[in-house]
C-alpha cells in the first residue's frame, strides 16, 4: 500500500501531506476513496487541487482495464502444449502439458510417478529439443534410468548425448534448498544467462511433499508459510516465463471413506491447474508391477474421472496398454 509522500505526484506538497495525515489520511487508498468535498472542508485545502491530485494518483496506481478478447489472444501467443512421451497420457491431459501451468502427479510409492517424470523430461529434451531442469528431492533419479530411456528412443550415441545434455539435475533434500534452486532458476531465466543452449521450458520437481511434509507437524505455521512460498515461486515461474511445471505429490487415505487424496492439504490443492492420480492395478495374470492407471482428478479443460492405462516397462518407458483410453464417468 503506497504511503503519501512529497514528490509522489505533482501538486502533492509536504504541507498538504502533513494536513492530510493529521486527519488520518495517510495512504493513496485513503485519499482516492475519500469524499474530497468533506476533506477540503475539514483540512482547509483547495477542492480543485485535491481533485487534480486524485486524478494523477488514479492514473499512476490503478490497473488499466483489459477485455477478455485481448487476454485470450495474449494467452494463445504465449502458451505451448508439450507432449509427455505417452499418447494416452497426452489424451488425458488434452494434448499434453500446458506451459504457464503447474501439473501435479499424485500417487502412492511405486505407482510410476518418477518414471512418468523421466519420460516427460526425455520427451522435451529429445523430441522438442528443449532444456529441462529436474529437481530430485527423493533420490529416485538415476542417470542409468534416464540413459535407458534415451537408448530406447534414440539410435546413435551422439543423439543420446545431445538429449541428455539438455536435462539439468538438481538434488535437494529440504525446502530451503528447493527454494534456492527455484529462485536461482527464475533469476537466471530473467537474465538469460543459463549455461544451456536454450532457456528451460520444463521444470520437474520430484517431489514437493518429500520436503514439505516434515515441516507440517509441530511447526505448523512455519511449514505452511514455506509451502505457500514455494507454491508462489512455482506458479510465477510457469506463468511469467511460459514454462511447464510438473510436480509429484504423495497421497494419504481419508479416514471416513478410505479414498486416496493428495497430501499437503487444502491450501496446496489450489496450486496445480491439473492433477493426475497414478495407481497400480492388477494386469493380465494378476501382475500389477507394470500395470498403471492414470486418472484425471482436476482439470479446467477435461471432465474429471477420465482414466487411461499406461504400461511402464522394465526400462521405465511409457508404452500404450492394449486397453488404453478407457474412460470413467
Amino acid at each position: 500500500m503506497a504511503i503519501l509522500r512529497a514528490g509522489l505526484c505533482p501538486g502533492l506538497t509536504a504541507e498538504m501531506i502533513q494536513v492530510l495525515k493529521a486527519n488520518n489520511i495517510t495512504t493513496v487508498v485513503d485519499l482516492v476513496s475519500s469524499d474530497l468535498e468533506e476533506v477540503a472542508r475539514k483540512c482547509s485545502l483547495s477542492y480543485k487541487a485535491l481533485v487534480a491530485v486524485r486524478r494523477v494518483l488514479l492514473a499512476q496506481f490503478s490497473a488499466f482495464p483489459v477485455n477478455g478478447a485481448d487476454l485470450y489472444e495474449e494467452l494463445k501467443s504465449s502458451m505451448a502444449i508439450l507432449p509427455t512421451g505417452s499418447e494416452s497420457l497426452d489424451k488425458l491431459l488434452d494434448s499434453g502439458l500446458y506451459t504457464g501451468e503447474v501439473t501435479e502427479l499424485t500417487g502412492a510409492p511405486a505407482t510410476g510417478k518418477t518414471q512418468v517424470c523421466l519420460s516427460i523430461a526425455m520427451s522435451a529434451a529429445h523430441g522438442l529439443r528443449q532444456s529441462v531442469l529436474y529437481v530430485d528431492s527423493t533420490g529416485g533419479f538415476t542417470a542409468s534410468r534416464l540413459l535407458q530411456l534415451a537408448q530406447t528412443r534414440m539410435g546413435g550415441e551422439e543423439e543420446q548425448a545431445e538429449a541428455l545434455q539438455r536435462i539439468q539435475v538438481a538434488r535437494v533434500f529440504d525446502v530451503y534448498a528447493m527454494l534456492d534452486v527455484v529462485q536461482e532458476l527464475r533469476c537466471s531465466m530473467s537474465q538469460q544467462v543459463l549455461s544451456s543452449s536454450a532457456p528451460v521450458k520444463v521444470l520437474v520437481v520430484d517431489s514437493v511433499s518429500a520436503v514439505i511434509c516434515p515441516l507440517l507437524g509441530g511447526w505448523q505455521a512455519e511449514g505452511l508459510a514455506l509451502m505457500m512460498q514455494l507454491a508462489r515461486e512455482l506458479k510465477m515461474l510457469a506463468r511469467e516465463l511460459s514454462m511447464a511445471v510438473v510436480v509429484t505429490n504423495h497421497v494419504t487415505r481419508e479416514s471416513s471413506s478410505g479414498h486416496l487424496k493428495p497430501a499437503l492439504g487444502r491450501s496446496w490443492s489450489f496450486v496445480p491447474s491439473t492433477r493426475v492420480l497414478l495407481e497400480s492395478r492388477a494386469g493380465p495374470g494378476g501382475n500389477a508391477s507394470t500395470h498403471r492407471v492414470a486418472t484425471l482428478t482436476k482439470s479446467s479443460r477435461q471432465p474429471t474421472g477420465i482414466e487411461v492405462e499406461l504400461d511402464i516397462g522394465s526400462c521405465g518407458v511409457l508404452e500404450e496398454s492394449p486397453a488404453a483410453s478407457a474412460e470413467g464417468p
